[in-house]
């Protein structure tokens, strides 16, 4: 294809292969030591909070407060040096930037075990989480370096999986991990190595980290864009302005984080007011986790429904769509009193973020230039961590003071429906807020897109309507090139995918030859 002409569907001889087929993915044998060394990255990471977690219930005495700290200490690095992370990555070889965040992981990891102070532990979550910052930018910027464009939207559907899909196997690790230890712990041979509960699951999650680094060694990634420049100071702050700007000016990649951003802020505010909501209004704090278990069930279909359904589909109407779903879901939750209908709109919730999240990723991906994808990551990465931190500060206070207002205008804070009694407790308040503003998000990247699409195609063909269909148009088994210009539509760039030009058979077929040599 040509890369002038971005809107020109690909020539059969370019035909890329087809992307529902996850087994070609897998064929890769550098994305699947990739992806093996994010799933045992990820497993680590788990492992990891849940241990530190308990270790810091242990020496500080069940102290909330201690706990706090400590979850603080582990977020603050991504508002401070999420963005210079990114510099690093896109400096550095990213093979050995993965291989150091690794190797400092399992050693922190390693000392863990002997810490009896709370400052130590505040310490080390802030350095783990440093170490973090540079392999998950690393990661997303080497990945189309692995795998063709084509399979990027596979490739990460499969990434969503590994980072989150390892979370409930790390709780059973370490719990697992914990009666081990407890038993060797008996032993008096042992006492010396101050074999705790946490221990063993501290030193088997050090050696998930070697193991990720040791199959990172070989892995066929590119050197450095700035190969041979001196990293100084002055000019990693230049190139910090460089990646901020780039969103700032970048309409898709703004439209991409803001509609991420915004989704993240609402839909985050049912960590900390799920509970809250299942006790006042479904009956019961037990429902809590038939809302959870829905929530990772719908995230899990959405994200295998992406993948059968991808290459019918473009990818920004998907993302749009995703995060207008996910605000949708939202107010729905928050309306209904039944616990069935409420886990089925979080189902829903769920299948939509899991769309939205990957499409969003894919977008970027295909749009940023490699020498400014590592800082584009590492500040998406800032701004999700931003985004959640004001979701779980900002949504239990507005949800009492939506609470106290809620009982000076509502006699009871309920009114009665046909026999009825609807409540109107500040959380439900606090979660229609969260879901408009998801829905906001949505419309505001629709509108962005939408408008770049219109400019880009005016711009390839002045005199044809654009398309902003979901689906792309199904090929014609009689047409040679129909499969190419199919294909076209969902997996090239993203004014591609988007399919803002969409042309007849014979024309597609004109089009290609001129295009290809």
């Amino acid at each position: 294809m040509s890369t002038d002409t971005p809107f020109i569907p690909q020539s059969s001889e370019e035909q890329p292969p087809d992307p529902m087929a996850l087994r070609g993915v897998f064929q890769n044998p550098a994305f699947v030591r990739l992806w093996t060394a994010q799933v045992l990255s990820s497993l680590g990471d788990w492992v990891g909070l849940f241990a530190i977690l308990a270790i810091t219930a242990r020496v500080s005495n069940n102290s909330a407060t201690a706990v706090s700290l400590v979850m603080v200490a582990r977020m603050l690095p991504s508002f401070f040096l999420a963005t210079l992370g990114g510099v690093i990555v896109d400096r550095f070889d990213r093979r050995k930037v993965m291989m150091f965040a690794d190797f400092g992981r399992a050693a922190l990891l390693c000392v863990l075990p002997f810490a009896n102070s709370l400052w130590v532990l505040v310490a080390v979550s802030f350095s783990l989480e440093i170490f973090t910052l540079l392999w998950g930018p690393a990661k997303d910027a080497a990945l189309p370096s692995v795998v063709p464009k084509e399979q990027l939207a596979n490739a990460n559907s499969l990434g969503l999986v590994a980072s989150y899909g390892t979370f409930p196997f790390g709780g059973v690790i370490f719990s697992a991990l914990a009666v081990i230890a407890t038993w060797l712990g008996g032993f008096e041979v042992l006492k010396s190595l101050s074999v705790g509960k946490e221990t063993i699951a501290l030193w088997v999650d050090a050696c998930t980290f070697i193991a990720s680094a040791f199959l990172i060694y070989k892995l066929p990634i590119p050197g450095p864009t700035h190969s041979g420049l001196k990293f100084e100071w002055n000019q990693s702050i230049t190139e910090i302005r460089e990646g901020m700007e780039f969103v700032r000016s970048d309409r898709r990649a703004r439209a991409v984080i803001v509609g991420l951003g915004l989704g993240i802020i609402g839909a985050g505010a049912m960590v900390p007011l799920g509970p809250v909501y299942a006790d006042v209004v479904l009956g019961g704090p037990a429902q809590f986790g038939v809302l959870m278990t829905a929530l990772g069930t719908g995230a899990a279909i959405g994200v295998v429904t992406l993948l059968m359904v991808q290459r019918r589909v473009r990818r920004e109407p998907v993302f749009e769509m995703g995060v207008i779903g996910v605000g949708v879901f939202l107010l729905g939750a928050a309306t209904f009193s039944s616990g069935g209908l409420v886990a089925l709109m979080v189902a829903g919730l769920g299948a939509c973020a899991g769309a939205a999240y990957v499409t969003g990723f894919t977008i970027l991906q295909e749009h940023v230039s490699d020498e400014l994808r590592g800082r584009t990551f590492a500040t998406l990465a800032a701004v999700v961590r931003l985004c959640l931190l004001l979701a779980l500060t900002v949504s239990p206070l507005l949800a009492d003071i939506a609470d106290w207002v809620a009982s000076l205008l509502i006699p009871g804070q309920a009114i009665s429906l046909g026999g009825l009694d609807y409540v109107f407790p500040g959380v439900r308040f606090a979660l229609w807020i969260g879901g408009s503003l998801v829905i906001i998000g949505g419309l505001y990247a629709r509108l962005e897109l939408t408008r770049l699409g219109r400019e880009e195609a005016s711009q390839i063909h002045p005199t044809r309507p654009t398309s902003r269909s979901l689906w792309s148009p199904l090929p014609d088994a009689s047409s040679p090139n129909a499969d190419s210009s199919n294909d076209s539509g969902v997996n090239d760039s993203g004014s591609t995918s988007e399919g803002v030009v969409e042309t007849s058979e014979d024309e597609s077929a004109s089009e290609d030859k001129g295009a290809t040599p």
